[in-house]
């Protein structure tokens, strides 16, 4: 398995729910969490915060969050089954925001600084999870995932909105964000 990326359609689709937690569906899991590290060791300045399945081209609704976002040492992730945002609140705060399936782009994403999801862990515990700031918006960009939308899809402001990260691992603004969409159409599709 691999993580598909821009402009694979497969990431626009709407994934299906779970429901029952079968041993594929732990598989799916186990496999998101082991694709999730590699990407990491191959990228040394980032860390692979979450996952969706669609990023691995399985089209069901489940999603890993690493439990540490502050130590890469900690290679431990919690699955969410079926996760749905229940309401979110809070101002919107606009940050830095990448995506293992939108490579080397990186952008400034408006998102709600508080949300309420519910979702079955793996073994089938229902759980209710109230985040906050950092959390809020992985758990938002990753369910987005789940309905075939990808962070750049809320950028509406494209002048300095869009960065690369450079080979020292600071992020360096896209100057000229329809030149990069010419020169990089495998990467963008028909935006």
């Amino acid at each position: 398995m691999k993580i598909i990326t821009t402009p694979d359609p497969r990431l626009r689709e709407k994934s299906e729910k779970v429901g029952r937690i079968t041993p594929e569906v732990l598989d799916v899991i186990e496999n998101m969490r082991k694709l999730s590290l590699k990407w990491e060791s191959e990228h040394p300045y980032e860390l692979s915060a979450a996952m969706a399945a669609p990023q691995m081209g399985v089209n069901k609704r489940i999603i890993i969050i690493r439990d540490d976002m502050e130590d890469k040492k900690n290679a431990s992730f919690t699955a969410l089954i079926d996760p749905e945002v229940i309401r979110t609140e809070g101002k919107a705060i606009t940050d830095y925001e990448g995506c293992l399936s939108v490579p080397a782009i990186y952008g400034k994403v408006p998102r709600a600084s508080k949300v309420k999801v519910k979702a079955k862990l793996e073994d089938g515990t229902e759980v209710r999870i109230k985040a906050s700031d950092e959390l809020a918006r992985t758990l938002l960009h990753e369910i987005d995932h789940l309905d075939g939308i990808l962070f750049i899809d809320h950028i509406r402001d494209k002048e300095d909105a869009f960065y690369r990260m450079n080979d020292k691992g600071d992020l360096i603004p896209i100057k000229d964000y329809e030149k990069e969409i010419r020169d990089n159409k495998d990467l963008w599709g028909d935006e």
